[in-house]
C-alpha cells in the first residue's frame, strides 16, 4: 500500500505512512483493504442503499486481537472511525467517508451451552446465525424481526421483537460483554465487572467501545410457535385498529401482535386481486403452548372479515425470517419513529390518513406491540429508558429510484410531525435516521446525564462518534 490520507476526528486529513499500514496488516489475522482491493466495494456496501460512503481503509477483523489493534491504530492517529457489524442500521453509521471502517462481519461464531442455557455470540453474527444455533437446542434469544440484522447493533440499541413481551428485550438477556474501549483495552462488562459500562451498553448504542463477544441467557422456546398473518382490507382499518387496541389490553405476555399498513405484497397466500391494494396486516406470535395460543389469539382473529388468515404452527426460526423478503438490501430507506404509551384515536386517525397517501408500493407504517416482561424493569436499570408498556411506530419509507427521495422522505417526516404530539417523547435509537442527532438526549430521557458521565470516562475524545452520539461534553446535536 502507498501512503494514505485519512479523515481525522477534526474533520481534516492525516497522512499515514505506507510502512505503518503494512505493519498493521501484518499484525492482523484478518485483512486490511483499501479502494484498490477487489472486495472493497462489496465490503463497504450496507443495507440502506441511500448510504454510499467510501472509507479510506477497511480493517476486517477475525478476532478480538484484531479489534484491539484497529482501535489503537485509530486512537494513535485520531482517525474518524465507523464500526460495522451487520451493516443494517438505518442511519448508515457502519461506514464513513475517508476514515477507518472496522468491519466485524467475519466474526460470526455462536456457541451454545444448552445445559446452562447460555450463548456466546461474536459481533458479526446475524439474527439468523443466532436462531440457527440456539433453536437446535430448543432455546431462543429475544431479538428483532429481520434475520439479516446484526446482533451487535440490535443488542446495543435495546433489541425487541416477537418474543420480547415474554422474555424481555435483547439486553435483558445480556449477562456480560467483552468490549474494546477507546484506549485500546479489552475489558469485561457485567453486573460485577465494570458495572457502569455494562449499564451503558444495555441501550446506549456503540458509544462506549466495540463489543467482541456477547454472553446471553437463553430461554426455552420452540421449535414451533403459533404465528402468522391476518390480512384485512384497508377500508376496515378504523374498526380493526379500534378492536386491536381493545384486544391487547388483556393480552398475556406470550402474545405479541404487530400491525403493518401498506400495499399488499405479491405473497402467494394473498389472493392476486389484492396485490398492490392497501391492506392492514395483523402479524402475531404466541410464545407458548399451542392450544393456549389458539385461545389467546381468538379475539384478534375474530376481528372483522379478513381477506386471509394464515396463523398456525410455524418453526420459530422460520417465523423470524417471515419479513425478510420485504427487507432485502439494495433499496433506499428512510425511517421516522415514535414511541406511544397508548394508541389514541387521534394517532390512529393520522396513521390511517397517511396510508391513504402512500408514495410508493414498498412504503409502510408498522406498530410494534411491546411491554410485557420488558415493561416490568425499572427505567433506570439499563440505559434503555422506554420501559412503560407501549407501542413503537415506525414509518418505513422504502423505494428504488433517487427521483423518489423527496416524496418518500417528505411523507415520512409529515407523519412524524403530525403524530409527535400524541407520542411519549422517547425514541428507539435503532430506528433513528442519521438526520436526528437533536433527538438523542430526549430518546434517553432521565438516563442521558448518566450516559454522558460514562462516555466522558470511557471515551473522552469521542472516538466512537459514528452512532446516535452521546457526546462527552453533554452537548446535543
Amino acid at each position: 500500500m502507498n501512503d494514505m490520507s485519512l479523515t481525522n476526528l477534526q474533520s481534516g486529513k492525516t497522512t499515514i505512512d505506507a510502512m505503518a499500514i503494512t505493519a498493521l496488516a501484518k499484525q492482523q489475522r484478518g485483512s486490511v483493504l483499501d479502494a484498490s482491493h477487489a472486495s472493497y466495494d462489496e465490503v463497504r456496501v450496507i443495507w440502506n442503499a441511500m448510504i454510499d460512503r467510501k472509507p479510506a481503509l477497511i480493517m476486517r477483523c477475525a478476532e478480538a486481537a484484531d479489534v484491539v489493534n484497529a482501535v489503537r491504530f485509530a486512537r494513535d492517529n485520531a482517525l474518524l472511525v465507523a464500526v460495522r457489524g451487520g451493516g443494517h442500521n438505518i442511519a448508515g453509521n457502519a461506514v464513513c467517508d475517508g476514515g477507518l471502517m472496522i468491519d466485524l462481519s467475519p466474526m460470526k461464531s455462536v456457541r451454545v451451552d444448552a445445559k446452562a442455557k447460555r450463548a456466546w455470540v461474536e459481533p458479526g453474527a446475524t439474527l439468523a446465525d443466532v436462531d440457527r444455533e440456539t433453536q437446535t437446542f430448543g432455546l431462543a434469544l429475544p431479538t428483532g424481526i429481520n434475520s439479516t440484522t446484526g446482533i451487535a447493533g440490535l443488542t446495543l440499541g435495546g433489541g425487541f421483537g416477537w418474543i420480547t413481551r415474554k422474555f424481555g428485550l435483547t439486553i435483558d438477556s445480556l449477562l456480560s460483554a467483552d468490549i474494546v474501549t477507546a484506549n485500546g483495552e479489552l475489558v469485561r462488562a457485567s453486573l460485577t465487572e465494570n458495572p457502569d459500562l455494562f449499564w451503558a451498553l444495555r441501550g446506549g448504542g456503540g458509544n462506549f467501545g466495540i463489543v467482541t463477544s456477547f454472553e446471553f441467557e437463553l430461554h426455552e422456546l420452540g421449535p414451533e410457535v403459533l404465528s402468522g398473518l391476518v390480512v384485512h382490507p384497508f377500508a376496515d382499518a378504523p374498526m380493526v385498529l379500534e378492536q386491536y387496541r381493545q384486544a391487547l389490553e388483556t393480552a398475556p405476555d406470550e402474545l405479541t401482535c404487530w400491525t403493518v399498513m401498506r400495499q399488499a405484497p405479491p405473497l402467494p397466500f394473498i389472493p392476486q386481486e389484492w396485490h398492490g391494494k392497501p391492506v392492514l396486516i395483523l402479524a402475531m406470535c404466541y410464545s407458548g403452548d399451542m392450544a393456549a395460543g389458539e385461545k389467546a389469539t381468538a379475539k384478534l382473529r375474530s376481528i372483522g372479515k379478513p381477506i386471509v388468515d394464515v396463523v398456525g404452527p410455524h418453526p420459530f426460526a422460520g417465523w423470524q425470517q417471515a419479513f425478510d423478503p420485504l427487507l432485502t438490501p439494495g433499496a433506499r430507506n428512510y425511517w421516522k419513529s415514535l414511541d406511544f404509551t397508548d394508541l389514541s384515536d387521534a394517532a390512529i386517525g393520522i396513521l390511517i390518513d397517511a396510508v391513504r397517501q402512500l408514495p410508493g408500493p414498498e412504503c409502510e407504517i408498522f406498530l410494534a406491540h411491546v411491554g410485557g416482561a420488558a415493561g416490568r424493569i425499572a427505567t433506570d436499570a439499563t440505559a434503555f429508558p422506554q420501559r412503560n408498556s407501549h407501542f413503537v411506530m415506525n414509518v418505513h419509507a422504502r423505494w428504488r429510484e433517487p427521483a423518489m427521495d423527496k416524496a418518500c422522505i417528505g411523507w415520512a417526516r409529515k407523519i412524524f410531525e403530525a403524530a409527535k404530539p400524541y407520542a411519549a417523547g422517547t425514541a428507539y435509537i435503532n430506528f433513528m435516521p442519521e438526520d436526528e442527532p437533536d433527538r438523542v438526549e430526549a430518546a434517553y430521557g432521565d438516563n442521558y446525564r448518566r450516559l454522558v458521565e460514562i462516555k466522558r470516562r470511557y471515551d473522552p475524545q469521542n472516538l466512537f462518534r459514528m452512532n446516535q452520539n452521546v457526546r462527552p461534553d453533554g452537548a446535543g446535536g
